[in-house]
């Protein structure tokens, strides 16, 4: 199938709908067709199970880059969910197996992209937006900056258009196609050496961080570095960054980051709800029978909703072992928020100016940001601030 046709398929819903497919190839191969003549009850056969439908009878076995190191139960936990459910739907006939960032069948933490566009691998878990080097469109796919909670960013993606225009630029510049398949949540505002409170104390300190949020950062006087995940910890202990910024309780713990620093700052304004996303080769992914694609996007939904039901639920106790480790826990000024939306939106226009494919994609984006705040302001914002006071 060629890319135009692809993409013409995907607008139709093969690949960016529901799993439509799948539900009805379960229901309909392995239903008889019904009599002429209406059995008695006491005349019907024992009922038995159907056999599940595993599609085709091709076999495939794929490596799978991440950029993540494999300690980490959660974000690595994402491609492993993935990889087994694949696994599950196709009888066996599918393995997909995920590489730790830097495994020799994968690829550098932040070269996942690279390698599927390229074909060095045939599909990666990766957060797009370490590649915003190549465009911007990778930040929209992943998060921006003092943009949508994880609510609004599937809703974005899956029904209001965000996922389709993205895979048109992948397609397009990369040769892939993206599958949302984890999330984080919100995340919080790193690890730091010092306290910062105002935007002159962010002047001159090294930072790891990446995506917008690192140009934010950087348009603000931040020294910005990027790194993987399983390389923060030694430039922490070394001094070579500042501050450096990677999820939250949970895997910050994991990662020994309070072993390094002992502030922490919250929110996470860069990150609101980062989507991280199953990245395959579009010219691998098109040779593959229709049943087997129809199935990476249910294992990527399965992944997509997993993760963040993860991170909540290992996340609260994890904080508590950090407060009684001395962490302290700090809020961002008002003023350095206020700096840093600025900027943001500053660089968002700018990027748009010079860019029609990240132009398209703001502008869906915002519209949808404006119009979801709108409603989450009476709905959800109302009552989460007054549950979430009621708690000391």
């Amino acid at each position: 199938m060629r890319r135009r046709e692809f993409l013409k398929t995907a607008a139709k819903g093969a690949v960016f709908g529901g799993a439509a497919a799948i539900g009805a190839a379960c229901t309909t191969q392995n239903t008889p067709a019904p009599s002429a003549t209406a059995a008695k009850p006491e005349d019907k056969p024992a009922v038995t199970q159907a056999p599940a439908v595993v599609g085709p009878a091709q076999t495939f076995e794929w490596n799978m880059a991440t950029s993540w190191p494999i300690s980490l139960d959660t974000i690595y936990g994402g491609a492993q969910v993935f990889a087994e459910r694949m696994l599950k739907l196709t009888g066996g006939k599918f393995k997909i197996t995920p590489r730790p960032a830097g495994d020799p069948q994968g690829s550098p933490g932040t070269a996942v992209l690279d390698a599927v566009s390229q074909g060095a691998v045939q599909a990666g878990h990766t957060a797009a937006y370490y590649y915003i080097g190549k465009s911007w469109v990778c930040a929209f796919a992943t998060a921006v900056p003092f943009g949508l909670t994880l609510q609004e960013q599937n809703a974005w993606l899956f029904e209001a258009g965000g996922l389709k225009l993205i895979n048109e630029v992948y397609a397009k510049k990369f040769n892939i196609v993206a599958f949302p398949a984890g999330n984080t949540g919100c995340q919080w505002g790193g690890w730091w050496r010092k306290e910062i409170n105002t935007p002159a104390d962010l002047k001159g300190l090294k930072m790891r961080i990446p995506g917008i949020g690192g140009q934010v950062m950087a348009k603000l006087g931040v020294n910005v570095i990027t790194l993987a995940g399983g390389e923060i910890f030694q430039a922490m202990q070394t001094g070579t960054v500042d501050a450096a910024e990677w999820v939250g309780p949970y895997d910050d713990e994991k990662l020994g980051f309070n072993k390094v620093a002992k502030i922490a700052y919250y929110p996470g304004w860069w990150e609101p709800a980062p989507t991280l996303e199953v990245q395959v080769n579009l010219s691998e992914f098109n040779k593959l029978p229709a049943e087997y694609k129809e199935m990476i996007q249910s294992a990527a939904h399965e992944a997509n909703t997993i993760m963040p039901a993860r991170y909540d639920t290992k996340a609260p106790d994890a904080l508590d072992r950090l407060v009684k480790d001395g962490v302290q826990f700090k809020a961002f000024s008002n003023e350095i928020m206020e700096a840093a939306r600025k900027a943001t939106f500053e660089l968002l226009d700018e990027q748009a100016a010079k860019d029609p494919d990240v132009k398209k994609i703001h502008e869906s984006w915002n519209a949808y940001r404006l119009s979801g705040y709108k409603y989450h302001k009476l709905a959800e914002n109302t009552f989460a601030n007054f549950v979430f006071g009621t708690v000391k």
